[in-house]
């Protein structure tokens, strides 16, 4: 797409922003009794209504225009071709490779890649059916009863969610938990109840460098050498790695190292053997292939559907819609239903990871926001939190909605208030609630006229403010595999709508490489040239406060 084009359908979309009563949702219901059906969406496993958002068809031709214009259809293929569609790196992103089916042919560079995945599926099924089975045990012998993984960004929140979404349904036996934090407890808190003789440990980087996870690993090889022996704590450790020498040079046996390729990126490595490992032993080997399957499908949604009812494209119109034309520049995810409580956290990373660029893929400026920020809690936590704002705040912040219909059978009655709970939300940020209405209600509960007219305007509801409902059937893996493949695609068909690289991360390695720089310095040494007056300031009172006696 040209600039000029570009400037062209920016101007059509600003235009359309700027009506009289863009905003006005009820009154675009009124007008339209086809809306629900215009603006709902079916997908494999998912269905999204987004009927309750500030636009008509005008406004979605327009933006369906200027995806074209873009070139999505152009960049979905490239995608699936195995281009490297990771400018900056040179690098194909073929996450969808990693949950394909075994059949299916697809390549990074022209190199094939689906032999050395279908390779490290089955040693993964056959390392998880020998620990399931006690066929692998620790170094004295002893069965595996719990796991511990040792992983950070990627290689923790996206197999962290899964185990937890999944294992009502699915219980192996093994008690499996996750560890990404340095801070003080986290490793004592996941170990806690755990014997070493009985405790294997995974640790999940792909360069094997990763300061965190490297230091959790050894801090758990000291915790494993009481219980084991300095000697015997290799029985207790695999890996997934890109640097399987730097694992060995840990410790770590070959056949218990796990493989890794430079095209999967950090966020998008749940498909790999870094999320299949832990999941697994969690879950057992057939909900992780279950988890494929929802995912590929949705893969098959994105590649070969026309735009205009392409979810993830869809989705990804409404957030440029949303940020660029309306300003609405934070979004919330509340998904109704406990297992989901981690989705937040999960699509932080796939979402400000990816988006959170302010250079499009040729070096230029970007011409506007590339993506929200976005925060979230499950329902309905969340209505005791931060709802307040949402519903009488000063800023309009877009919602997405996740319902589920059918919840776990032993809790029925909880899941039908979850889900009217829902409903009632979304409807009550549209639909809210006048002056008149609110003082009308305290005259009717018995109020004194005067305390309800000076009442009305703090009891009511602006209402006019924009929500989306992703809804499932139910959660099993196959429909949260299409439910998190749903929401990466959204991201990259954002990218191709921004000009941005959605696949690199540079923004997260600066404070790292400073972080390595200033370790010394709160240790006592002299601080590095390069730290700023403040942070000299800063290592001067931590220091004097860490050599102060407690009182």
């Amino acid at each position: 797409m040209s600039r000029s084009d570009e400037s062209a359908a920016h101007s059509l979309l600003a235009g359309l922003a700027a009506r009289p009563g863009v905003h006005a949702l009820q009154r675009r219901f009124a007008e339209d009794a086809a809306r629900v059906e215009r603006f709902s969406w079916e997908a494999p496993g998912v269905h999204a209504d987004a009927s309750k958002q500030p636009w008509d068809a005008e406004i979605f031709d327009g933006l369906v225009r200027y995806a074209r214009a873009q070139g999505m259809e152009q960049g979905i293929a490239a995608l699936f071709a195995g281009e490297r569609v990771n400018t900056t790196e040179e690098r194909a992103a073929l996450h969808v490779a990693l949950r394909a089916p075994a059949q299916a042919t697809f390549a990074a560079d022209g190199e094939p890649v689906m032999g050395p995945i279908v390779q490290q599926r089955a040693r993964v099924r056959d390392f998880v059916s020998e620990v399931h089975t006690g066929r692998r045990r620790g170094h004295t012998g002893a069965p595996f009863t719990a796991v511990v993984h040792l992983g950070i960004g990627g290689s923790e929140l996206g197999p962290h969610l899964v185990c937890a979404a999944l294992r009502g349904q699915h219980r192996s036996g093994l008690d499996v938990r996750f560890v990404s934090n340095l801070g003080a407890g986290a490793l004592d808190e996941a170990l806690e109840g755990l014997r070493p003789e009985q405790t294997l440990f995974i640790v999940a980087s792909k360069t094997f460098t990763t300061a965190e996870t490297l230091q959790l690993a050894g801090t758990a090889r000291q915790w494993l050498a009481q219980g084991v022996g300095s000697e015997g704590s290799a029985a207790h450790f695999a890996a997934v790695t890109a640097a399987p020498e730097k694992a060995a040079a840990f410790g770590i046996a070959p056949d218990a190292c796990f493989e890794l390729w430079d095209w999967v990126g950090g966020r998008y490595s749940l498909w790999s053997t870094v999320g299949a490992l832990p999941s697994s032993l969690a879950l057992g080997s057939s909900a992780v292939e279950a988890l494929r399957r929802g995912a590929a499908a949705m893969d098959e949604h994105f590649r070969t559907r026309p735009l205009e009812r392409n979810l993830p494209v869809v989705l990804a119109l409404l957030r440029l819609w949303q940020g660029r034309y309306l300003g609405q520049r934070v979004q919330v995810v509340v998904p109704y239903d406990h297992r989901l409580r981690l989705l937040p956290a999960h699509l932080q990373q796939v979402d400000m990871e990816s988006l959170g660029k302010r250079v499009r893929r040729d070096g230029s400026e970007a011409a506007g926001p590339t993506g929200p920020a976005l925060l979230g809690q499950p329902g309905t936590t969340a209505q005791h939190a931060f709802f307040q704002a949402l519903h009488q705040g000063t800023d309009v912040l877009p919602v997405e909605f996740i319902a589920v219909a059918e919840g776990p059978a032993a809790y029925r009655a909880h899941h039908e208030v979850l889900l009217a709970n829902c409903l009632a939300q979304s409807m009550a940020l549209m639909c809210g609630k006048s002056a008149a209405a609110a003082e009308a209600e305290l005259l009717a509960a018995g109020v004194a006229p005067d305390r309800a007219a000076r009442l009305a305007a703090h009891r009511s509801f602006p209402g006019e403010r924009p929500s989306t409902t992703l809804a499932l059937r139910s959660l099993e893996a196959e429909s949260l595999g299409a439910l998190l493949a749903l929401y990466e695609h959204r991201v990259y068909a954002e990218s191709l709508l921004y000009g941005i690289n959605a696949f690199d991360q540079y923004g997260v390695e600066l404070g790292k490489q400073l972080a390595s720089s200033l370790v010394g310095a709160v240790r006592g040494e002299a601080p590095p040239p390069e730290a700023d007056p403040s942070t000299r300031g800063l290592l001067r009172w931590l220091t004097q406060a860490r050599s102060t006696e407690p009182r």
